[in-house]
């Protein structure tokens, strides 16, 4: 699913990767929100060749999957910044993910305070200092500040379908694949929709999404 050694030595002989934002639209209506800075968004960072994401399911484990860049299933990709550089190689960087995915379990996602765009904003604070850009989790600050008019749907986490999880080895790249179990779906606006999508095997087109172990259960 990537080229995992991504990554090069600067001119003092110091590793670095850079650490990049995918930013994907999750409806159409995002083409007519943008230009006045709003939309919803899906975003996940790319580092070492894999790209981190954060989305929901039903039980109290890891939603920090990795997929190919730029190519999140369920999702419209739109385009991509650089945030900077870790100097993590990816050992450490994988042994990093692990202890982070023990902080994002699937059960505990929710749209509007800790959706897969915080996620991304702690990832890119964590490895560079920086923060994403304003606009693309600026739609669940709003949502914050004006939760009391939200309907409740949108103001506690929705689960959606159980998503397939796979221990892979580090070693020769071979998978184990867990059974997944479904639930009656809920009402669910566009963007909960799309979140479906990606955590639906049956939905990925193809493209393969792995969960990402936390290291307390290795």
């Amino acid at each position: 699913m990537g080229n995992i050694n991504s990554g090069s030595e600067d001119s003092d002989g110091n590793y670095q990767a850079p650490v990049i934002l995918n930013i994907y639209d999750l409806t159409p209506i995002n083409n007519y929100t943008r230009c006045v800075g709003l939309g919803i968004f899906h975003s996940g960072i790319e580092v070492h060749g894999l790209e981190y994401g954060f989305g929901a399911h039903d039980y109290s484990a890891s939603g920090v999957f990795e997929v190919e860049p730029k190519r999140c299933p369920g999702f419209l990709y739109r385009c991509s910044v650089q945030l900077g550089y870790t100097k993590m190689p990816p050992a450490e960087f994988r042994l990093f993910m692990e202890d982070v995915a023990s902080e994002y379990h699937g059960d505990t996602y929710h749209l509007i305070t800790k959706n897969c765009n915080h996620f991304t904003e702690d990832m890119a604070m964590r490895l560079t200092g920086k923060e994403i850009p304003g606009w693309v989790n600026r739609l669940a600050r709003i949502g914050v500040m004006c939760s009391c008019l939200l309907p409740e749907s949108l103001q506690v986490t929705t689960v959606k379908q159980s998503p397939e999880y796979h221990n892979c080895s580090e070693e020769d790249g071979s998978e184990s694949q867990s059974t997944p179990t479904t639930r009656e779906p809920t009402e669910i606006d566009e963007a909960d929709q799309a979140d479906k999508h990606l955590l639906s095997p049956t939905n990925a087109g193809g493209i393969e999404v792995s969960f990402v172990r936390e290291s307390s259960v290795r």
